[in-house]
Order: structure tokens, then sequence, then C-alpha cells
């Protein structure tokens, strides 16, 4: 079993990035509600702005460029599947539906038939 890999943050300068990313997740936030008498517009250019401003912060720190770096590793890695072609995907999708109705009637004539057995033969309920 591989040990995990904690990564953490380490330096000063990138402890001070992300909490200035959070700060200003918090200031948008707070100017969303106080910008509420000057109307939506402005109140929402607030949030957008902030937020936005969060997340350029947020990507200049360490842990921003490894999100970067492994979202880049995960769109390369879907590049590689070889999906399958429309006639393919139908025939499996197909026969995952068949396989579905033959399981619920499978399932539909067991659950009636233990019903019978013990509701009918061993305690006459019925």
């Amino acid at each position: 079993m591989a040990t995990p890999q904690v990564q953490t943050v380490n330096t000063t300068a990138d402890k001070a990035k992300l909490a200035a990313a959070v700060g200003l997740v918090i200031a948008a936030l707070v100017a969303y509600y106080a910008l509420g008498k000057q109307g939506p517009l402005f109140q929402w250019l607030g949030l957008l702005a902030g937020l936005a401003l969060a997340a350029v912060i947020f990507l200049l720190s360490e842990s921003g460029k490894a999100l970067t770096a492994f979202a880049q590793d995960a769109v390369r890695e879907v590049k590689k599947v070889v999906w399958p072609a429309r006639k393919e995907a139908i025939q499996m999708t197909l026969y995952v539906f068949g396989f579905v109705l033959v399981m619920a009637l499978f399932l539909w004539l067991t659950d009636k038939t233990l019903e019978w057995f013990f509701y009918d033969l061993i305690l006459g309920w019925r």
C-alpha cells in the first residue's frame, strides 16, 4: 500500500496569498450585502469582482499552481481515452436496458414466489 503524500503550505508568502484569497471572498460577500441599496447590478459586480480577484490570487499560490497542473493532467488523460463509436454506444445501451429488464422480471418473480410460499403455504394468510 502506497503512503499518501500530504502537501502542506510551507512558505509565509504562500500562506499570505491563501489568506488574502480567503479575505477577498469574505470581502466580496460583505460587498454583496453592503451594496444592496445601490441595486442588484452593483451587488453582483462587487461580488464577481471580489471572487475573480480571489481566484487570481489563489491561482498564483503554490496550491493554485498545483491545482492548475492537476487540471491540465486530467485534460491530457481524457484526450487519451478512446471513445466508442455511435453504433457501439447504442448497442451497449440496449444491452444494459435488456439486462435491467431481465433482472427486474427475475426479481419480481422471485418476490412473488417467496410471497406465495410464505403467506399462502406456510402461514395461510390468504
